[in-house]
Order: C-alpha cells, then sequence, then structure tokens
C-alpha cells in the first residue's frame, strides 16, 4: 500500500501544472507565466510587484470602466484573448499586442466597470498592434 501511494504521489508531481485561463477582478494584481498558451503558474502579489525574468505581471482596477497595466518580462511579445466578465457572462475585449518591452502598458475598456477579466489564448508576437 505504501509502495502504492509513494507511486502515485510521484506520478502527481510529475504532472505539469494545468493551464487555464486567468480571471483577476478589479483591485487585484497577478504574475504568471506562460505554458501551452495560457497563464501557469499565477499567483496573487501586491500591485508594487514587478516580474521575474519570464514573467508577466496584470493589474485591473476601475477606472473609467476598466484598466488592465500589465509588465512583460518574459523577452518576447505576446497577443492575448482578453475578455470582460459581467455577471457571470463573459464578452470579448479587445486587447492591444503586449510588447517585449519591460515598460507598463495600459488598456482600458470605458463604460460599467467589469467583475472580472479574463486572460487567455497567449501566441508570441513580434508585432506592435492596437
Amino acid at each position: 500500500m505504501r509502495r502504492w501511494l509513494a507511486a502515485l504521489a510521484l506520478a502527481a508531481a510529475a504532472m505539469p501544472a494545468v493551464a487555464a485561463p486567468l480571471t483577476i477582478k478589479p483591485g487585484e494584481s497577478w504574475v504568471f507565466r506562460v505554458a501551452r498558451n495560457e497563464p501557469v503558474k499565477a499567483r496573487q502579489v501586491a500591485a508594487t510587484a514587478r516580474p521575474a525574468k519570464g514573467e508577466i505581471m496584470v493589474t485591473v482596477r476601475a477606472f473609467l470602466g476598466t484598466a488592465l497595466t500589465a509588465v512583460n518580462g518574459t523577452g518576447r511579445g505576446w497577443r492575448f484573448k482578453a475578455e470582460l466578465i459581467n455577471g457571470g457572462k463573459a464578452s470579448p475585449a479587445r486587447s492591444c499586442t503586449l510588447p517585449k518591452s519591460t515598460d507598463p502598458i495600459l488598456e482600458q475598456w470605458p463604460g460599467k466597470t467589469a467583475d472580472a477579466v479574463r486572460l487567455s489564448r497567449f501566441v508570441p508576437s513580434d508585432g506592435e498592434t492596437c
């Protein structure tokens, strides 16, 4: 029985983190890495934090609607899917490419402040589009 439990524990430890969209509420800041085009190893941090090399930090605020700031520490640009969540329903939101620069970027969606912003489908991109 002990061998079986030990084998099961080893197998679980070897499994990669499950990649899934990341939902961020206004007032929250999160840091994550990207794997299989989705945020992984996400953890909530203080708004004053900075991402480590290989990480992206995103903060969502209520500002003239919904505002998102992002700092990219991965060294590559990213296109991503953003959705505004209101009352449990998601609606697509236009997003610009996150440049490979470590300078912060701002996305802002006017109107009612969203309950949350869901981020997913990170695809490498060298182009600066907006």
